[in-house]
């Protein structure tokens, strides 16, 4: 199944990685508990380790999706539970993933701040909290 494409353009893959001193050299985001986008509760890749597995490797990239390791689905898990899979995998691990599009979100190995997350997940928290912000200012104010 190696780089495989799927249907719409989205290529998949499998990918062997070897557990390092540190594990496989890559952070994970998603899961029912801390959706990335509204309605997908999927893994994503957040961001590669410099120098780990996951990086000398070089297929695995910032933004792609993990829709299964050593053959167990990733579908419907909380944050905490995908992460517990990845650390009982064991020393050789199976990754099937989901490239994102050529045309998603920047990432791999680019050193931005923001951790492979996309833009919006970075705004839109921080308007939030600036509306919030705003709004006990004027509730404040007005009292007085």
């Amino acid at each position: 199944m190696n780089g495989s494409v799927a249907g719409g353009g989205v290529s998949e893959e499998v990918i062997r990685l070897t557990r390092g001193p540190s594990g496989l050299g890559f952070n994970i985001v998603g899961g029912t508990d801390q959706q990335v986008d509204s309605n997908d509760s999927s893994i994503y890749v957040s961001r590669i380790k410099k120098d780990g597995p996951a990086y000398l490797d070089g297929r695995l990239q910032e933004g792609d999706k993990i829709l299964a390791i050593n053959g167990r689905d990733l579908k419907n898990l909380r944050h905490m539970d995908a992460v517990e899979l990845f650390k009982n995998a064991g020393y050789d691990v199976i990754l099937k993933i989901q490239h994102r599009p050529q045309n998603g979100p920047a990432g791999h190995r680019g050193g931005g701040d923001s951790g492979g997350l996309p833009l919006a997940a970075i705004l839109i928290p921080g308007l939030a909290l600036t509306a919030a912000a705003v709004w006990i200012l004027l509730r404040y104010r007005h009292r007085m």
